[in-house]
């Protein structure tokens, strides 16, 4: 007579022991599973991804979002100019930034040569060097540098701007960065620099193929490609092709020093 088999007791499975045994774990160290989720939403991985898909969405996207922040391409684009007028020896006059978010800059010097062609090939391809810049500061863990310079370009900027609009995106980014720099909490600058970067390097590509499409509908006549043709005598859809070639090299390059956390 076979004497009836007794189901087994139930008792927690493999993954709920070792459930428990990470409870158990965080409640002697006096961590927390909450804890632990906010440690890995701050590793630089997350945040390179998280940041780079929001400023890569804000550029895709366009509206108010990309009219927003082009106002700070522009800011950088224009301070491209000043710096290689100033390095080649021209005499800066001012800067303006329009509602529009174009802007001029204005400097003295002869008006063909090498030092006026440097001055005009230097705006489209500031916003994306910069981007190159930060990423590798942030490649070797420097936020506080980035932070550093991005303060130096827009009080040198609100220095030589000479219109109130362009005084007010100006004084209106300042303003962002000192309460990220002073008043939010530390865990807030590294997200920050991360999409400053990213839509920095983003940000460079796109007023490129807007100005060739501009230049297809006879709308920028006098762009700093038709200017680069009239000065060096190379077709200006050339100067284009060399903007692109440019930006998006650093955006490639920018983006592997960027993404590097991903593969550690």
């Amino acid at each position: 007579m076979s004497l009836p088999v007794q189901p087994p007791l139930s008792g927690p499975s493999g993954d709920a022991l070792s459930a428990l045994q990470i409870a158990l774990h965080a409640a002697a160290s006096g961590t927390s599973p909450a804890g632990s989720l906010l440690e890995e939403a701050q590793t630089p991985a997350v945040i390179t991804l998280v940041a780079g898909g929001v400023a890569l969405l804000v550029v895709l996207a366009g509206g108010t979002p990309w009219r927003l922040g082009r106002n700070v391409v522009t800011i950088v684009h224009e301070a491209g100019h000043a710096l290689a007028a100033v390095l080649v020896g021209r005499r800066l006059q001012g800067i303006k930034l329009h509602s529009d978010t174009s802007g001029v800059t204005v400097s003295r010097g002869k008006p063909e040569g090498p030092g006026m062609a440097f001055t005009a090939m230097a705006g489209y391809l500031a916003p994306s060097v910069l981007g190159l810049v930060f990423a590798s500061l942030l490649g070797a863990h420097l936020v506080g540098t980035v932070l550093v310079l991005i303060a130096l370009l827009l009080l040198g900027v609100l220095v030589m701007v000479r219109n109130a609009y362009g005084v007010f995106t100006v004084v209106a980014s300042a303003v962002v960065l000192a309460l990220v720099a002073f008043v939010a909490p530390v865990e807030v600058q590294a997200p920050f620099s991360y999409l400053v970067t990213w839509f920095l390097l983003f940000g460079g590509v796109r007023p490129v193929a807007e100005l060739q499409i501009k230049r297809r509908r006879g709308q920028a006549r006098d762009s700093d490609a038709d200017q680069l043709g009239r000065l060096t005598a190379v077709p200006p859809v050339l100067w284009v092709l060399v903007f692109a070639v440019a930006t998006i090299s650093c955006l490639v390059a920018g983006g592997l020093w960027l993404l590097e956390p991903l593969a550690t």
